[in-house]
């Protein structure tokens, strides 16, 4: 899977990304899970804020990997940066946006 590239590469080549250079990807990973309440507030900041600022968000849910279950069934929702920081709920605006401008 993909995903599963992306959370076992280095954070400094994730994304074809180097010191110093912008991201070639504006994408934000939102791990979810069935019937998660708190992961439809989380999509209630996360895309207002990301539509602004021309990122994209890619729900993954945890359901469909025992990797992903193991490492996010007890803190979903959580959101994933290119640069691999992440930030589990609860989460405000605010603090989102002090991420993307990080890793931009």
């Amino acid at each position: 899977r993909w995903i599963w590239i992306l959370r076992e590469t280095p954070k400094s080549t994730m994304y074809g990304r180097s010191a110093g250079v912008a991201p070639l990807v504006k994408q934000l990973i939102l791990y979810t899970g069935p019937q998660c309440h708190l992961c439809e507030q989380a999509k209630a900041v996360l895309v207002p804020l990301l539509a602004q600022k021309g990122w994209n968000l890619v729900e993954v849910s945890i359901a469909e990997d025992d990797r992903f279950t193991e490492a996010y069934g007890l803190r979903i929702p959580v959101v994933a940066m290119p640069n691999g920081d992440e930030k589990g709920w609860p989460f405000t605006v605010f603090q989102i946006e002090r991420m993307l401008e990080a890793v931009i």
